[in-house]
C-alpha cells in the first residue's frame, strides 16, 4: 500500500521533513516514490509547503496519509478539497 507520510532530512537536532509518497514497507527515510513539498516545525510559525495537484493526484490513487501527514494536508487545506471531489463520484 502507498502512504503518505513525512520523511526526515536536515542535520543533527534541526530536522525538516519532506511530504512523500512511499511505500508502506519502505524504511522512514528510505525509498520513496514521489515528493510532494516540505515540512519545516522549527520556524515560527512552522513553515509547510505542498504542492497540491500532487497530494490530491496521490489520495485519488488510493494512497492513505499517515496521522501527521492527514494534519499538514488539512492544515493547507487539501483533505477538505479532496473529501468534495469523493462526494461527487
Amino acid at each position: 500500500m502507498v502512504k503518505i507520510r513525512l520523511r526526515r532530512v536536515g542535520a543533527k537536532k534541526k530536522p525538516s521533513y519532506r511530504l512523500v509518497a512511499a511505500d508502506s514497507r519502505a524504511p522512514r527515510d528510505g525509498a520513496f516514490i514521489d515528493i510532494m513539498g516540505h515540512y519545516n516545525p522549527l520556524t515560527d510559525p512552522e513553515t509547510v509547503v505542498i504542492n497540491e495537484e500532487k497530494a490530491l493526484y496521490w489520495l485519488r490513487q488510493g494512497a492513505q496519509p499517515t496521522a501527521t501527514a492527514a494534519r499538514l494536508l488539512s492544515k493547507v487545506g487539501i483533505m477538505e478539497k479532496f473529501k468534495i471531489i469523493k462526494e461527487k463520484t
